[in-house]
């Protein structure tokens, strides 16, 4: 915008962000790599409005994000909601790894007891360190900014932080040709 000179305040930015991040994730949804079976769950905690909420986010044994979901609440109806969403995006995993956490379990149990063929929960808080250490790049993009003031506004925005941290780690689709981060989104636009 500067180059082209045009001045452009941060609100209207924001506004766009909040307009077209959804269109950008539901693109980069139809161009996602199918992740693996082993996947290593977690949950971290974001600011809004200076409330702590929770960020729910799964890699796959490769490092590929599964899913995310941010909630109000740290208890085993998120949780459900979390693995439902990830099942039924991603298909069903044979293996979860995750911590201690008894609301996770409890709701992995609850979603097993109506499976034909249960997915294997594993809880090692050392196999978590993958998630773990794909949270710091989330949070490292959530530091600088100024923080949320609303729920809504802040599931969007992370919605395309992760999005953008999909495409860097190469989880979108190719046809062959190798094309930089910037070139890869663009082509969600066209």
């Amino acid at each position: 915008m500067a180059e082209r000179g045009l001045e452009v305040d941060h609100s209207s930015v924001h506004r766009w962000v909040i307009k077209l991040v959804p269109v950008f994730e539901k693109a980069f949804r139809r161009h996602k790599r199918p992740v693996g079976k082993s996947w290593r769950m977690d949950e971290t905690y974001v600011k809004v409005r200076g409330q702590w909420k929770y960020l729910y986010r799964a890699v796959d044994k490769a490092d590929h994000t599964v899913d995310f979901l941010l909630r109000g609440h740290r208890d085993q109806a998120a949780a459900r909601r979390y693995f439902e969403k990830a099942i039924d995006r991603n298909g069903a995993s044979e293996t979860v790894t995750m911590d201690k956490s008894g609301a996770n379990l409890a709701a992995l149990q609850a979603i097993n007891a109506e499976r034909e063929t249960p997915i294997k929960v594993r809880q090692v808080k050392y196999l978590n360190n993958i998630v773990e250490q794909d949270h710091r790049a989330i949070k490292r993009r959530i530091r600088s900014m100024m923080g949320f003031k609303d729920f809504r506004c802040a599931r969007i925005i992370l919605s395309g932080i992760e999005t953008m941290h999909m495409i860097k780690k190469g989880q979108m689709m190719d046809s062959g040709v190798t094309r930089t981060v910037a070139a890869q989104f663009y082509s969600l636009v066209v």
